[in-house]
């Protein structure tokens, strides 16, 4: 006893921690997966303003097309109208480059000279000068809003780094935003990154289609400057929890000009950029989500985490004690439970014999019962196809009628507008073109329904259905049969042809053959017919899958005929299914079969 008592214990507590830590794990899976979601949120969040910050280039390289004199008030004007401050939030700055040759410089410098005054503001020390081996240069001109740290930009050759000089005509030859990855520091501060957007301006009126067309009609570029923390703060403030950190971290390398420190792959640390308590050092009680954002043609990956606390209820903090202290109770009990009934073994044995009894009773009429389901399957089948058969000829004598009709007036008219009304032929020919494929597609689903060729017996539709099966699927067909027609019973026929379809589709969609064999013959009074492909074989266990009901369809088919049906398969032989029907015997002098549930007498096509 007390041995028992130790066994008992000891299971119980094994199941407990067992429970315990099953339960803790599904909690954190839980809170993994929410925290997951809420991360793609935000990611579609960030896509989304990335995506606006497109729309609005795009409005402004517009803006240039649509007429080739906007100048600095016009663009002031457009500017204003976004109200970029509300609508778009992040937007620091945006601006117009003008690509110039080298005679063009010095009367660019002179304006963008005598527009800093007018700002107030004192000219640039920097002097635009032809420099030797270049042929263009991309000048900004317009810069909005015009603030002090925005102006002292005016003026400035965008093309002065060879990285941003590649990047440009590659935006300018293919017409794409070009993102160069290069950082604005604009704002004191860890990791405050002004990152910029440009699309090139074409001279409205001039195609665009080739390469050698945008360089003629290219005037310059239109850029907008956006801080990632703006952007990147309105997403987070909309978490639903609190004291996660998100850092992005651009996964493109920007080439540096000689002499210039290395930039930083990150872009945005929101615990860098706020003050924040500590984040957790320990990774075992963080959640993290990578997640990977597209900004044009460059690859960003933002890294969320969170303390596990911060996604736990206290529920959640004792559910896995309560599931440990349910387990070892309920194993104790269960325990004590098997040990009553082990010792009690003759009343089991007792109550095992009458449950034998009830067993075999209820073995009988699952047997019954699964005679009459095979009989309604039957009786089911045979009202399905005979609607089928109907369906299919109502659309063949009505829908199809009309059709015919339908194209004949049609083409007379397209025929009678053939050289006095072009637009109205060109209409008529086009309907009647439609009506083509209405027609075949009304074919398709006839045949799909109930092939016509079933009404000249089974060969024929043998015949039809395994060169239709060739023309369709380029497998190589081989129908092998006697030279007997055999005229059998309306509902044998369908179903050994539904049993041939179901079996050439298994074999395109799963099989991998180059060759299939099909032979019919007759054997006494029975008619065989076999088919045969070259492919892979069935993998094991397929035929008892779950969902997987073709098998067991032709298996149903074949009994309720009163046949015999077998199937062998393997990874060098390929499938080999064998199907066999009672027919009530060959008829001597008539070369023809008698059906093996009807009296009448088909006579042979000769």
């Amino acid at each position: 006893m007390p041995t028992t008592m130790l066994t008992g214990a000891v299971l119980s507590v094994a199941v407990g921690t067992v429970l315990y830590l099953a339960t803790a794990k599904a909690i954190e899976s839980d809170a993994q997966t929410r925290f997951r979601g809420m991360a793609r949120t935000a990611q579609f969040a960030i896509d989304a303003r990335i995506k606006s910050y497109s729309d609005v280039l795009r409005g402004a390289a517009g803006l240039f097309r649509a007429s080739n004199e906007v100048g600095p008030d016009e663009f002031r004007h457009y500017v204003e109208q976004l109200d970029t401050p509300r609508n778009f939030p992040g937007i620091e700055v945006m601006n117009y480059a003008r690509s110039v040759g080298p005679a063009e410089l010095q009367a660019v410098d002179a304006d963008v000279r005598h527009r800093l005054r007018q700002y107030g503001m004192p000219e640039p020390a920097r002097e635009l000068r032809p420099l030797p081996g270049r042929d263009s240069y991309t000048i900004l001109v317009y810069m909005e809003p015009a603030t002090p740290q925005t102006l002292d930009k005016l003026g400035l050759d965008l093309e002065a780094r060879s990285y941003i000089r590649r990047t440009a005509a590659q935006s300018r030859d293919y017409n794409t935003i070009a993102a160069s990855g290069f950082r604005v520091r604009v704002l004191p501060g860890p990791i405050q990154n002004v990152l910029a957007m440009r699309l090139p301006v074409y001279r409205g009126g001039m195609p665009i289609d080739t390469v050698s067309q945008r360089r003629a009609a290219y005037l310059g570029s239109v850029g907008i400057g956006f801080g990632v923390n703006r952007m990147v703060n309105g997403v987070l403030e909309g978490f639903p929890v609190s004291g996660v950190r998100l850092v992005l971290t651009d996964l493109n390398d920007v080439p540096q000009e000689p002499g210039e420190n290395r930039i930083s792959a990150v872009l945005y640390d929101s615990h860098a950029a706020e003050s924040l308590p500590p984040a957790v050092s320990d990774d075992a009680e963080l959640l993290k989500a990578s997640l990977p954002i597209e900004f044009n043609q460059r690859q960003w990956r933002a890294d969320f985490s969170v303390a596990k606390s911060a996604l736990y209820t206290r529920f959640d903090l004792y559910y896995p004690w309560m599931a440990a202290l349910a387990g070892s109770l309920s194993t104790a009990l269960l325990y004590a439970l098997f040990q009553t009934m082990a010792s009690s073994r003759r009343s089991a044995l007792r109550m095992a014999e009458d449950m034998t009894r009830e067993l075999r009773a209820s073995q009988g009429k699952l047997q019954a019962t699964n005679e009459k389901l095979r009989q309604l399957a039957a009786h089911a089948e045979q009202i399905k196809e005979a609607e089928r058969k109907r369906i299919a000829r109502e659309i063949h004598d009505e829908l199809a009628q009309n059709l015919l009709a339908l194209k004949i007036e049609a083409e007379f008219l397209a025929n009678r507008t053939r050289d006095k009304h072009g637009r109205l032929h060109e209409r008529a020919s086009a309907t009647v073109r439609q009506i083509d494929l209405t027609i075949r597609s009304v074919r398709q689903i006839i045949n799909d329904l109930r092939p016509n060729v079933l009404d000249l017996g089974l060969n024929a539709a043998v015949d039809w259905q395994v060169s239709d099966f060739a023309r369709r699927t380029g497998i190589a067909c081989e129908l092998v049969e006697d030279e007997t027609e055999y005229h059998i019973d309306d509902q044998s026929a369908t179903a050994l042809f539904r049993i041939l379809q179901e079996s050439l589709n298994n074999v395109a969609r799963h099989a991998r053959a180059s060759k299939v064999r099909i032979d019919l013959h007759r054997h006494a009074d029975m008619l065989t017919m076999t088919i045969r492909d070259n492919g892979i074989g069935m993998q094991p266990g397929s035929r008892n899958r779950n969902g997987s009901f073709g098998l067991v369809g032709i298996e149903e088919r074949i009994n309720i005929l009163g046949g015999s049906f077998s199937i062998s398969s393997g990874p060098d032989t390929g499938t080999t299914i064998v199907v066999t029907i009672p027919v009530d015997g060959y008829l001597p002098g008539t070369n023809a079969f008698r059906a093996h549930d009807s009296d009448v007498v088909l006579p042979a096509i000769a």
